[in-house]
């Protein structure tokens, strides 16, 4: 399993040849990795007397992204696994009309099984996104850095699970479903970008606060 490996070793899988693991498992970790910045923030304001007002607060989000996070790792080897079945799928026999026809079905479902994991990376990303404002406002203003990273990080999640929503559309014979697909990430990604820019405000306003 991808999550087992050293980070060496998947970013080296990651660079070979092989077309899995790609972006699509490459974005998944992203949205882990910031949903784990995000608990780490949260467990250096709670505890702290500076922070008692937030500390129930903190504990609540807590719990969110850990919950979260837990989801996305294991997104990162879904993702790769339904890639491989639609390069299954594609690699079908075509020699005859009947072989074409179950090759060409067998890609649509791989497509539609392709396309389910970045729409649940995706919200999934998106929820660790929403509890970035909160994390970024009231959590540990010595963190704010590590807050900033994870909304970055969140927000190249949802952005790269929306592009792999995308090209897998690209690919379906169902002209709606292309379009809904569409939209559903073009409104993602611009949605993530609205969201992005408000915890950076807020980072850079309280950052001000350490400068001496």
């Amino acid at each position: 399993m991808l999550i087992e490996m050293k980070i060496s070793e998947f970013i080296n899988e990651l660079a070979s040849e092989k077309p899995a693991p790609g972006g699509g498992s490459a974005a998944a970790l992203a949205g882990a990795l910031s949903a784990a910045l995000a608990s780490m923030v949260c467990r250096l304001t709670i505890g702290k007397k500076k922070y008692k007002e937030v500390e129930d607060e903190m504990k609540l989000v807590l719990k969110e992204t850990e919950s979260l996070r837990e989801i996305l790792a294991k997104l990162i080897d879904e993702d790769s696994e339904s890639f491989k079945m639609v390069s299954k799928a594609y690699s079908m026999p075509r020699d005859n009309e009947l072989q074409a026809k179950a090759r060409k079905e067998a890609i649509q479902s791989a497509l539609k099984g392709a396309i389910e994991v970045p729409l649940e990376v995706i919200k999934t990303g998106r929820k660790v996104l929403d509890l970035l404002h909160t994390v970024a406002q009231a959590g540990n203003v010595n963190a704010i850095s590590d807050a900033a990273v994870s909304a970055l990080l969140a927000d190249a999640c949802i952005k790269g699970a929306a592009y792999n929503v995308r090209i897998n559309a690209n690919s379906l014979d169902d002209e709606t479903e292309r379009k809904r697909l569409t939209e559903i990430s073009d409104e993602a990604v611009c949605n993530s970008s609205k969201t992005l820019a408000e915890i950076l405000k807020i980072a850079d306003s309280r950052l001000k606060l350490l400068i001496r």
